[in-house]
Parts: structure tokens; C-alpha cells; sequence
């Protein structure tokens, strides 16, 4: 089969396609033929080095498909299944094998591109909306790059959920997407101080929770438009790492909460993933969620994905399609 495969770390250019030895599914597992494959800076922190993956490998935590075989012990998926999972390395590829555990089924409803698209990011608006800091009606959110992916889903769950959206985009085409996916206020961050900003349009009190996956570029205006007791919820680092805090920081601030989540904390168990994929699906098929799929690539084309990805030139999701 293709797959696409990193054999030293650096950027996008070391993403070559080569062709593998098909996989085989062991106990407990399936093997399943990839309809399509979400890109996610995740990919790109694997790529070049900033999170250790042993060399070689290949790129990608999740996807959606069909299920080709399975393996022994296996209960409940059979083949021909439509499936989808996150947080399975392997991704960038025609084929993956994927662990039952990990595993969703498709409803009937939903296609293969569109939950390759809903995964991993899905989960991660649904825990951070739902868990790390609940949102409720009244809730006042910074949402950073509102028109990503991410973004995009973050709005959209907290407007369900009866929260306020503060925005931050780049442009006039990214603001517009932004307000659609509920955000009240919208600031563009080239042309006006966020911290001011919100400051600003919260009276002077500040938000809630500040939602940043941009990392080092944002961390600053994140911690500073928080009221006290707030919550900077960092679950990303799209810009860089952001540096060492001291603690003393999050007194000052006003006695806030700092945390740095990530998906695989808040899938501890099968009842836990399928909590989450329950009402991520629901809400999907009932049209109340929309998934907006900003580029798709082929296997080939990988390192154009990053580099558009890193380069802040998508709104959506990001996809490869073998």
C-alpha cells in the first residue's frame, strides 16, 4: 500500500510517500481501508520533532473507513463496517489497523469524509466545553482562531450551550465565518490589542475561560483577559511552545486556573469515548454541528497539507483522502 512516512525530523519536506507492506490485524483489532484522514498540528508536532515519535513512521491519530478484516477477539465491528477513531497512529495512509477499543461505528447517516473531519478535533471541543471548564449559559469565551478548525467547533459548542463567544481571526473572510459559527464579538488580532479588546467588551471584568490553542503567540493575551478565577485552558501550541510560567503569574492574574488537557485524558474508557461520540455524532446529524472541510489533499500532497496548516492559510478541518 501507500503510505506516507517520516524518516528524519524536520518540516514539511520530510514528508515523503512510500510504498509499505500491508498491514495485518492482531487480536483485538481491525485492519481498515482509509476513506479519509484528518491533519492536525498534532501531526506536525510529531513531524518535526517538538513531541518524539521513534523514526520512521508514519504521520496521522485519525481517520474514518471501511473495515477490511478483523482480527481474533473481536466483538461487535465486522467487515464491511463503516468506521472512525482518533488517537491511533497511522493515518496517513490507505490502510490502518486500528484497535476495537478505540474504534466508533458510523451511523447511517454520516459519511466517511465528515467524521474523518469530526474526530479527533470533535473530541477535543466536546471536553473542553463539557470538562475542562463546563460551559453554561452566561459563560463569556475567548475562542483564539476562531475560523480553524478547531475553532470553528469550540463556537459553535459553546453558542449550543448557551455561552458568549469573544473571537479572535486574522481576516474579513475568517471573521465572517466566525460570526456564522456563533460568535457575538469578533476581534481581528492584526489590527486591534486582544487583552484591550476584551477588556473591553467584558466591562473590564474579563472572560470566563480562554480557549488557546495557538500557544506562545497568545498565552500572554490569554492569561491577561481573564476575570479572577478564570480559566486558561492551553490545548495547543500552533504558534510554538510557550515558555516556562511562574506560578506567582496565575495570582496576580487574579487567582486563575491554568491547565493543559489533551484528548487521550478524557477517553479513559470505552464509556467515557462513547459519551463524547454520542452527542458529537448527534449533534452532527441533527444539523446543529456543522463539520466545514477546508482543503483536501492526496496522500501525495502531505507536506502541502502542513504547510498550509502551519502557514495559517485554512479555515476547517484539513483533510487526506488515499
Amino acid at each position: 500500500m501507500r503510505a506516507v512516512q517520516v524518516t528524519e525530523h524536520g518540516g514539511p519536506e520530510v514528508l515523503h510517500t512510500v510504498d509499505v507492506a500491508d498491514p495485518e490485524p492482531g487480536p483485538e483489532e481491525l485492519l481498515v481501508g482509509i476513506a479519509a484522514s484528518g491533519v492536525n498540528f498534532i501531526d506536525t508536532y510529531q513531524r518535526g520533532g517538538i513531541y518524539q515519535v521513534s523514526l520512521p513512521f508514519t504521520p496521522g491519530s485519525e481517520g474514518a473507513g471501511t473495515v477490511l478484516s478483523v482480527g481474533s477477539g473481536v466483538h461487535g465491528f465486522e467487515i464491511g463496517d463503516r468506521v472512525a477513531w482518533a488517537m491511533v497512529p497511522g493515518s496517513y495512509a490507505e490502510r490502518a489497523v486500528v484497535p476495537a477499543s478505540k474504534a466508533v461505528a458510523l451511523p447511517t447517516t454520516l459519511g466517511e469524509r465528515t467524521a474523518a473531519a469530526a474526530m479527533l478535533q470533535g473530541l477535543t471541543a466536546h471536553y473542553l466545553t463539557a470538562s475542562t471548564h463546563a460551559v453554561k449559559p452566561g459563560t463569556v469565551a475567548l475562542v483564539h482562531a476562531a475560523a480553524g478548525g478547531m475553532g470553528l467547533l469550540l463556537t459553535q459548542l459553546i453558542t449550543l450551550r448557551g455561552g458568549h463567544v469573544i473571537a479572535t481571526v486574522s481576516t474579513p473572510e475568517k471573521e465572517r465565518l466566525a460570526r456564522e459559527a456563533g460568535a457575538e464579538d469578533v476581534i481581528r488580532y492584526t489590527e486591534q490589542d486582544v487583552t484591550s479588546r476584551v477588556r473591553e467588551l467584558t466591562g473590564g471584568v474579563g472572560v470566563h475561560v480562554a480557549y488557546d490553542g495557538v500557544g506562545r503567540d497568545t498565552f500572554d493575551a490569554s492569561l491577561a483577559s481573564l476575570r479572577p478565577r478564570g480559566t486558561l485552558a492551553l490545548f495547543g501550541a500552533a504558534s510554538g511552545p510557550v515558555p516556562p510560567v511562574d506560578p506567582q503569574r496565575l495570582n496576580s492574574a487574579g487567582s486563575v486556573f491554568l491547565t493543559r488537557p489533551t484528548l487521550a485524558h478524557h477517553m479513559l474508557d470505552r464509556a467515557e469515548l462513547d459519551w463524547r461520540v454520542g452527542e458529537l455524532f448527534d449533534l452532527i446529524t441533527r444539523n446543529e454541528l456543522r463539520i466545514r472541510i477546508g482543503g483536501s489533499y492526496p496522500l501525495a500532497d502531505a507536506a502541502d497539507a502542513h504547510e498550509a496548516l502551519e502557514g495559517r492559510r485554512t479555515t476547517g478541518k484539513v483533510l487526506l483522502e488515499p
